[in-house]
């Protein structure tokens, strides 16, 4: 028999806030997690302070996400930047907006945010279930979990599905709902890294010198999109700020060809014709590195850069040099591994879902977050995406028990 209640798998912000829309119409909500503790993949993104949303106009955030479909514009029209602010006020959490527009609780962290929330929703009557872990539909269509106790067996009312991407295995994020969808036959598309570092065939003077190295005050290029934000060099290649906003252009450029080109403005503040004219009117006598200390102040991991990508005739020649500066060809030859990534592309294709994100194939169960195939980068845009998805999944399932009611 099914119970009056309504399921939500996965304790993530597109989870939590589905339970909200839930619990604050008064319908009864049992919130499952399969790790010990709820929310720890949004603990960790606001480790070193949680930027949960972005502020600018409506089209600029819309327009920082891809592989989206239906109403999803709609969705994040209904819970953007600005609802995103007044719901962590209504929590007694202040918003900060940093320089960049990024916007955090003003405490900075995340678990102060999380243990207000969650408190909110036990008061508004949710029931939190951790390690149960979801495993798949029973022949009657109800829901399996493994607990600590054994197996366990749901058949709800409705359910939401908020079971996130196929990163951070040890967080809970692994997409092994995947399989299980597919299985039902709902399209799932492959997982693939986003907001991910890539790989580069380093000699061992840059992976042993500069691996852990920031490199400030560049402009990086990919797929006609550009950024100023510094990223870092690894033992295996590249990573994080600007790496991450490009990511998505640059695992196209990978998936197709297999290698990738990242662009590097050494001297974003310079062009070109001022490049070469310091570098010539520098003493011929000085070596290289000097003239591109003195001259230009580029040393460290810039320099290493240049000599990395550029060959020694190309820096003989102060013209050729200044177009080397001004556009370095760095070649990426892969991603890191899926799991590795700060989110992931793919997930339940949108032709599998209605307009209030119900799987079309299975009537009351919804999806939420970063399960669904949208892809957005860091910045604010995934959690607030995350939020909207679910706030909008638990509408739907509103209305589709208020139908059911009339049937």
């Amino acid at each position: 028999m099914t119970t009056d209640r309504v399921a939500v798998i996965g304790s993530g912000p597109a989870g939590l806030m589905a339970a909200e829309v839930l619990s604050e119409a008064g319908v009864g909500v049992d919130v499952y997690e399969a790790m010990p503790s709820a929310g720890r993949k949004f603990l960790m993104a606001g480790k070193s302070g949680l930027n949960i949303s972005h502020t600018g106009s409506g089209h600029d955030f819309l327009m920082r996400f891809r592989d989206y479909s239906g109403l999803f514009p709609d969705h994040i029209g209904a819970f953007g930047p600005d609802e995103v602010t007044r719901w962590m006020e209504d929590l007694g959490m202040p918003a900060h907006v940093g320089p960049t527009g990024r916007i955090f609780p003003q405490s900075m962290k995340a678990s102060p945010l999380l243990r207000a929330w969650l408190r909110r929703l036990s008061e508004q009557g949710v029931r939190l279930h951790l390690k149960h872990r979801w495993t798949g539909w029973t022949q009657e269509g109800a829901l399996s979990f493994d607990t600590p106790e054994g197996e366990l067996i749901v058949p709800p009312a409705a359910i939401v599905f908020a079971l996130g991407g196929g990163s951070w295995r040890r967080l809970g994020s692994d997409g092994a709902w995947a399989s299980l969808f597919d299985q039902a036959g709902i399209e799932v598309a492959p997982f693939r890294p986003s907001n991910c570092g890539f790989t580069v065939d380093w000699s061992d003077r840059m992976r042993e010198q500069f691996a852990g190295a920031p490199v400030k005050g560049v402009k990086l290029s990919a797929g006609g999109q550009a950024t100023r934000e510094e990223f870092a060099v690894t033992a295996r290649g590249v990573e994080s700020g600007g790496v991450y906003t490009l990511s998505a252009a640059l695992g196209d450029e990978i998936e197709a060809k297999g290698s990738a080109t990242l662009w590097l403005d050494l001297l974003p503040d310079l062009d070109v014709a001022e490049t070469a004219r310091r570098l010539a009117a520098a003493p011929a006598k000085q070596s290289f590195s000097n003239r591109l200390r003195k001259a230009l102040k580029i040393t460290g991991v810039k320099a290493a850069l240049l000599f990395e990508c550029a060959d020694r005739e190309t820096l003989n020649d102060p013209a050729r040099a200044a177009e080397a500066i001004k556009a370095l060809p760095l070649k990426l030859t892969g991603t890191v591994p899926v799991d590795e990534a700060i989110s992931t592309a793919g997930g339940v294709a949108w032709n599998a879902l209605d307009e209030q994100l119900m799987l079309k194939a299975k009537p009351g169960h919804f999806c939420a977050g970063e399960m669904i195939a949208w892809d957005a980068p860091t910045g604010g845009y995934l959690i607030t995406a995350c939020m909207a998805t679910g706030r909008a999944a638990g509408r739907g399932v509103l209305d589709w028990l208020a139908r059911r009611a009339t049937e």
